[in-house]
C-alpha cells in the first residue's frame, strides 16, 4: 500500500470518528435536563401519634415534660444516673431559655430531648403557620443552646392535637409522641399524692409503656427512685424513646 492510500484511509477514519462523536453528543441531554432541581411537594402522609413503644422487649420509656418549673430537674438527673437509665425529655423553648445549663446537663447525660413547642399553647387553636412557628422557634432555641435539633418527635402541649396539627407538624418532619400512662404528678397542686402517683404507674406498666411525668413538680423528684426500683424489680429495662421504639 503506497503512502497516498495510507493517507486516504487515515483521513477516512478521522472523519468517521468525528461523525460518531457528533452523533453521540446529539443524543445526550444537557446535565440540567438529566438532573433537574425538582421540588417534591408534601405527599400528605401524616404519621399517627405514638402512644406505645415496642412491645417485643421487656422495656419501658420514661418521659419528662418541661414547660414551666424545674423543681424536680436535679433529682431526676441524679436518680437516672444512679440507675444507669436513660430517659426522654420534651422541653419548651421558654424552658430551654430559662434553664440552658440544665438542658446541657440533660444532653451530656445521654438522654433524648425533643420538641414540646416554644411557649406551650393549645395548638388546635392556632393557625397552621403559628403551629409551624411554635415548633420551629423551639428548635432554633435548642440548636443555639446545644448545637442539636429536636427532630423528629414532638409532644403537643396538654396532649391536644387534631388532624391539622399533625399535618402541620408532619410538614416540618415531626411526629407526635403521646403516652401510655399519665402519672398524674401534674395534679400535685390539687392534692394528688405521692402514693396515688406511684399507684398509677405500677398498675399500668407493660412492655413498651410510655410514662408521662413532669419536671415542674416536686412529686416526681421524691418518688422517682422508688418507682425505678420497682419497675426494674419487675424485670423491665428503662430506655429512651429512640431505643424503645425498636
Amino acid at each position: 500500500m503506497d503512502s497516498h492510500h495510507r493517507r486516504s484511509i487515515s483521513a477516512l477514519i478521522i472523519l468517521l470518528v468525528i461523525v460518531i462523536l457528533y452523533a453521540h453528543e446529539r443524543t445526550i441531554a444537557p446535565m440540567s435536563v438529566l438532573t433537574p432541581m425538582v421540588h417534591v411537594p408534601f405527599a400528605g402522609l401524616v404519621p399517627a401519634p405514638i402512644y406505645q413503644g415496642s412491645t417485643t422487649s421487656h422495656q419501658v420509656i420514661f418521659t419528662f415534660d418541661g414547660g414551666e418549673g424545674n423543681q424536680s430537674a436535679d433529682h431526676i438527673l441524679s436518680v437516672l444516673d444512679k440507675h444507669h437509665a436513660r430517659a426522654t425529655f420534651f422541653l419548651t423553648g421558654t424552658w430551654v431559655e430559662h434553664n440552658p445549663e440544665l438542658v446541657k446537663k440533660i444532653q451530656a447525660a445521654g438522654h433524648d430531648i425533643y420538641n414540646h413547642s416554644y411557649s406551650h399553647p393549645h395548638l388546635p387553636t392556632l393557625t397552621d403557620s403559628e403551629i409551624v412557628q411554635q415548633l420551629a422557634r423551639m428548635d432554633e432555641v435548642f440548636i443555639s443552646t446545644t448545637g442539636s435539633s429536636t427532630l423528629p418527635f414532638f409532644r403537643p402541649p396538654y396532649g391536644e392535637y387534631d388532624k391539622r396539627v399533625l399535618s402541620a407538624a408532619a410538614r416540618q418532619r415531626y411526629r407526635a409522641v403521646m403516652w401510655t400512662v399519665d402519672a398524674g404528678d401534674w395534679m400535685e397542686s390539687g392534692g394528688f399524692t405521692d402514693a396515688e402517683t406511684k399507684s398509677r404507674i405500677y398498675q399500668n406498666i407493660d412492655p413498651g409503656s410510655i410514662i408521662l411525668m413532669h419536671i415542674g413538680d416536686t412529686i416526681t423528684g421524691r418518688i422517682l427512685d422508688d418507682v425505678l426500683t420497682e419497675v426494674e424489680s419487675r424485670g423491665y429495662s428503662i430506655v429512651p424513646l429512640s431505643q424503645g421504639l425498636i
